[in-house]
């Protein structure tokens, strides 16, 4: 059930993005309602498997795909549309590549990157990483971020097919203010994405001097 969730995760951010480059309003719209369906199911596939006695290796490896595949969609995305830079999903990427090779060492070892046999020992590095806190609050700061890039940039639809949004000008005196918002929860999220990132490698450390030994 719980990698159903995954799946389906997926499918709605496919979804969610066809709607935003379809230039109609109301489709813009409801990918806003969309993509937060998106990431309360990235909580809601751990939690279930909990409830379900799912968890295995396999489930924790597949969550981490599930979430780089949704992530790495919506950050092209908004790169390919011009609403952030490209430095974006290439930071994003290349550290969802990194990390993720380097699980893969400890997952050839018997550690999952979350759950009871995590590769994150020390208790710091854990919890900035590993904890369901962490991952909640990540999660959190790339729903506000991906939501505020759609809601800012609803005036400028016309982009899409040469249409004049009149319905959205009222307001359109604050979409400066909303963009600049934005702009600092992509700098924001992409710090956390970095940060997340750097305990990996250093706890990859002992594991790849373990595959050597």
């Amino acid at each position: 059930m719980a990698n159903l969730l995954t799946i389906l995760r997926m499918i709605l951010a496919v979804i969610a993005i066809e709607f935003i480059f379809s230039g109609r309003p109301d489709l813009v719209i409801a990918s806003v309602f969309l993509t937060l369906i998106v990431i309360v199911l990235d909580g809601l596939d751990g939690v279930v498997a909990r409830a379900l006695n799912e968890q295995s290796k396999f489930g924790s490896v597949f969550d981490i795909l599930g979430d780089r595949v949704v992530e790495n969609l919506y950050w092209i995305a908004f790169a390919v549309i011009g609403w952030v830079g490209v430095w974006v999903p290439m930071v994003v990427v290349a550290r969802g590549i990194l990390t993720d090779g380097l699980r893969s060492i400890a997952l050839a070892q018997g550690f999952t990157a979350f759950g009871s046999s995590t590769m994150m020992q020390n208790k710091f590095f854990h919890f900035l990483t590993a904890s369901r806190f962490s991952r909640a609050l990540y999660g959190f700061a790339k729903t506000v971020v991906f939501i505020m890039l759609i809601v800012a940039n609803i005036p400028n639809m016309e982009y899409f097919n040469g249409m004049t949004v009149n319905s959205f000008l009222f307001y359109t005196d604050i979409q400066p203010c909303l963009i600049k918002i934005a702009d600092i929860l992509v700098y924001i999220t992409v710090a956390m994405c970095i940060i997340r990132g750097i305990p990996v490698i250093i706890e990859s450390q002992r594991y790849i001097n373990n595959d050597d030994k």
